[in-house]
């Protein structure tokens, strides 16, 4: 297996912690997105969308999203479970970690993107360059404000965001609350269960790679 990398990025990060956490060693390949290696002609042989992370597999399938990069490793590598193990389990699993992205890693990019000037041009990610819409600015910020509450209100009443167990729902919200700085956001004050949660994450090793 490889395994294309990008040491900065949000999304390749997921993939790298949810390796770590299965004690896999995986051959990699770091790829700089902010030199734009991402758009080079001989990535794009490798996922012709551009994007990061990418596994690919033993038998030379290309695996381009978080979700089905989880699904292959889970399935071949089923221990320590991350994907949930009962039905009820698997489904809060699936359904927090959509949850994340799309109230949090959604809102956050769309902040980063539409008012960081090195992301002029580049307000998608992908092989299309799309401008900057700074009107999406003020509606991303009140979307991770409504987030924050979002994930306090959960972590209130579980230890962990699917449950009792840490899982990928975990790892993707943990990743992007961190990656939450580049719009100079942090965890709430008083949002005291958020903040556990995520300090406990933090020293776990994979958190540190």
């Amino acid at each position: 297996m490889i395994f294309y990398d990008c040491s900065t990025a949000p999304n390749p990060r997921r993939a790298r912690m949810f390796i770590a956490e299965k004690g896999l060693e995986i051959e990699s390949r770091d790829i700089s997105i902010a030199k734009g290696e991402q758009l080079s002609p001989a990535f794009r042989k490798v996922n012709p969308r551009a994007t990061l992370p990418v596994l690919v597999t033993e038998e030379g399938t290309m695996l381009a999203e978080n979700l089905g990069i989880a699904a292959y490793l889970e399935a071949r590598f089923p221990e320590p479970p991350l994907l949930g193990e009962t039905p009820e389990e698997k489904g809060l699993v699936m359904m927090w970690n959509a949850l994340v992205e799309q109230h949090g890693g959604m809102p956050i990019s769309e902040t980063f993107r539409n008012s960081n000037p090195h992301m002029k041009g580049r307000a998608i990610p992908g092989p299309q360059d799309y401008e900057q819409i700074p009107e999406l600015v003020e509606r991303g910020r009140a979307r991770v404000a409504a987030f924050f509450d979002m994930i306090e209100a959960r972590l209130s009443d579980s230890a962990f965001l699917a449950g009792d167990r840490f899982t990928l729902a975990d790892i993707t919200g943990f990743v992007f609350i961190d990656f939450a700085r580049v719009i100079k956001t942090r965890i709430p004050e008083g949002n005291n269960a958020t903040q556990a949660w995520f300090d406990g994450i933090k020293a776990r090793p994979s958190a540190a790679l």
